[in-house]
């Protein structure tokens, strides 16, 4: 009796850290998409922030507007909204079996419809979401800090 529980309890610790060590590496996993996906917006490659970006993706921006995939991407393709600078600190990462949620801070500098740029610094929080295999970002919304 006492080496089936001593056998079932070794089994409960080697799946509860089999499970801890899956969230790490999703998260990890997540950290890098979300350095791509920046990355794909600065460089403004759409084809891959399209591939980033969910069919349903939704953005609220720091004026508390509300931005569609295509209105989001559709802006940086023609210029209107260029990332000039997106440094993320710290990535933070939750995992909830096939969705995550990312926050962090970043220090961007923006250029709108064709300005100079400006340096400002937002918090993050994005819903990712897992689809057909892959990572897509599904909610994204920014706030930005008052220094």
């Amino acid at each position: 009796m006492k080496r089936t529980a001593k056998t079932i309890w070794l089994m409960i610790c080697l799946i509860l850290v089999a499970t801890d060590v899956a969230a790490q590496d999703a998260a990890d996993q997540l950290r890098a998409i979300e350095r791509d996906r920046l990355r794909s917006l600065v460089d403004a490659d759409l084809p891959a922030a399209r591939r980033h970006h969910a069919v349903d993706f939704e953005l609220i921006n720091p004026d508390g507007g509300t931005m569609s995939k295509e209105q989001y991407l559709g802006r940086i393709a023609d210029g209107s909204l260029q990332y000039l600078v997106w440094e993320p600190e710290e990535i933070r990462v939750r995992v909830y079996r096939n969705s995550a949620v990312l926050r962090y801070r970043a220090h961007l500098r923006v250029s709108v419809k064709g300005s100079a740029g400006r340096d400002v610094h937002f918090w993050h929080t994005d819903l990712y979401e897992k689809r057909n295999g892959q990572w897509q970002i599904v909610w994204a919304h920014a706030t930005m800090v008052k220094e």
